[in-house]
């Protein structure tokens, strides 16, 4: 189904990059149907030279030859973005928003067109196929649009249908999520090298016990505090670092970093919308 669609992505850097080559190493876009619009004719170039796809920087062409519009810049100017294009948007197309803070509601309001909008929140793992996404269907869009949006985004992750009053928790957890990932990965490489391993080595392992902790909680589909109990055994080194972890309040903090990433993201779109003089929904 998708195969067939034509799409044009309105913005090319790394999220959009990652799901038009997600598209095309599997197969599920020929790079012939697909366009991307960018403001750089360089970036454009580089996009063609690698992809094969074909570029404009012609906003307005791009979406009138389109079946799909993914929507991939910066949140400050879509405004301005939508109001350029929506004269050619014709009302069966489908519109994909990965633009944090911009609600289907408005992306209708600004078209003036009651089409079918769905939006998805990415992370940056998208980049090397393993992103995690959440995605909510606006008031027009349908089953059929649904099963498109989703297998643009499995092709680089995994993702969740979730109601769209959810998507600011999507942003502080899976969205902002990579960022405490990091800082984990980086503490556990910083604890081996105090303790004598080569930074080199400190890293990789780091790496690997993190990437693969996540695979077997994903694979085998069990509890994380059951496996967690596997690897305590009495009296021994894991019990005695998860004591350590439990009061320094590594959960609680965590917890936090959701709870305040989820309010950013709700006080950003009410700021955006007020910048661009739009009423903030309830």
């Amino acid at each position: 189904m998708l195969l067939q669609k034509k799409i044009t992505f309105i913005g090319s850097g790394n999220m959009g990059e990652a799901l038009m080559s997600g598209l095309i190493n599997a197969k599920l876009s020929r790079p012939e149907n697909i366009i991307a619009t960018d403001i750089l004719q360089s970036r454009l170039d580089s996009m063609n030279s690698q992809y094969h796809i074909r570029t404009s920087q012609d906003n307005q062409k791009a979406v009138s030859e389109a079946d799909i519009v993914v929507l991939c810049v910066k949140p400050q100017a879509v405004l301005n973005v939508l109001d350029h294009i929506k004269t050619v948007i014709r009302p069966e197309q489908l519109i994909v928003s990965i633009l944090a803070g911009i609600t289907s509601d408005t992306i209708n309001d600004v078209i003036a067109k009651n089409n079918p909008v769905i939006r998805v929140m990415p992370n940056i793992p998208v980049v090397v196929g393993e992103g995690a996404m959440g995605l909510c269907l606006g008031e027009f869009a349908q089953e059929e649009h649904k099963l498109l949006a989703v297998q643009i985004c499995e092709a680089v992750g995994k993702v969740q249908i979730v109601p769209e009053h959810l998507m600011d928790v999507i942003t502080g957890l899976s969205g902002s999520g990579p960022a405490y990932i990091y800082m984990i990965i980086e503490a556990l490489t910083d604890g081996g090298v105090m303790m004598g391993l080569p930074r080199d080595v400190a890293l990789k392992l780091a790496t690997q016990t993190v990437l693969g902790s996540a695979k077997l909680v994903q694979e085998t589909n069990v509890h994380p505090a059951v496996l967690k109990d596997h690897v305590t055994t009495p009296g021994g080194t894991a019990i005695a670092a998860i004591q350590e972890l439990e009061r320094h309040g590594l959960r609680p903090m965590m917890i936090r970093a959701v709870e305040t990433a989820t309010r950013r993201a709700t006080e950003l779109s009410q700021i955006l919308r007020k910048n661009n003089g739009l009423k903030n929904e309830s």
